[in-house]
């Protein structure tokens, strides 16, 4: 039986979503846990592989088990087993060739600004905090700039197969502001490593007049180069969603 899960998280602790023999990792606490419900040695696949310190309110993993329990009994087990910043929000019961990485259609992030004279230290692991003033109407012209589909290979880290494809896109892109909080939400087909963390980066470039929008158009086309794009610091991303064809 193959049993999908969605999965909150806060990362701060952990070395990412991947598992890591001498790190602490999100797979590695969930693999531990189904190990201890279930006595069977699981290896699962998510939907996407957070970095070190990046959140998830909608992670979406998969694995198979000889067990025929249902999937909510995965749900309230493991979170019996699980520490207190990881919880299984919902198990589903899929088809044996699911794939949540594969078959995801898109998927959602969203980054936090936080604007504060002072930094608080309640929220320092959520936000991203910034003292500096930043003109929203700027922002909110750049984030339009990524949507469509585009080479982002001057917004990725380096990739292990240097052949791979740099080229993704960006369904929907939006920059609201609630009080001292501003949320960049970007939906796309799929995401290069800290893709988002130096769109956002450019987007804040904008915002203190740093950058023009014409720059970001032209790294986009490939006809500028520019030795380093602002990444920004992961405890402001959070992976909020995975979207499939059918919903479960």
């Amino acid at each position: 039986m193959r049993v999908a899960l969605v999965v909150e998280y806060q990362g701060t602790r952990y070395s990412g979503f991947q598992y890591q023999s001498s790190l602490p990792t999100i797979q590695g606490e969930l693999e531990k846990a189904l190990s201890r419900f279930t006595h069977e040695s699981i290896r699962l696949k998510g939907a996407g592989r957070t970095d070190t310190g990046v959140h998830a309110k909608g992670q979406v993993v998969a694995f198979d088990t000889n067990s025929n329990l249902d999937p909510n009994d995965f749900v309230r087990a493991l979170n019996h087993y699980l520490p207190n910043d990881i919880a299984v929000q919902a198990g589903f019961r899929v088809d044996p060739d699911f794939d949540p990485r594969r078959m995801a259609l898109s998927r959602v992030y969203r980054y936090t600004l936080e604007w504060t004279p002072v930094r608080s230290p309640l929220s320092w692991t959520q936000t991203y905090q910034m003292s500096h003033r930043l003109n929203i109407v700027y922002m909110k012209e750049a984030i339009k700039v990524f949507v469509g589909k585009h080479d982002f290979s001057q917004f990725s880290a380096s990739l292990k197969n240097k052949d791979s494809s740099t080229i993704r896109e960006i369904y929907n892109a939006e920059l609201t502001r609630e009080g001292s909080k501003i949320y960049i939400e970007f939906e796309g087909n799929a995401f290069l490593p800290r893709q988002v963390r130096r769109m956002v980066g450019s987007i804040i470039d904008v915002g203190l007049g740093r950058t023009k929008l014409s720059e970001i158009e032209k790294m986009l086309k490939g006809q500028m180069k520019i030795k380093a794009v602002r990444t920004v610091p992961p405890q402001g991303l959070c992976l909020m969603e995975v979207k499939y064809q059918n919903s479960w």
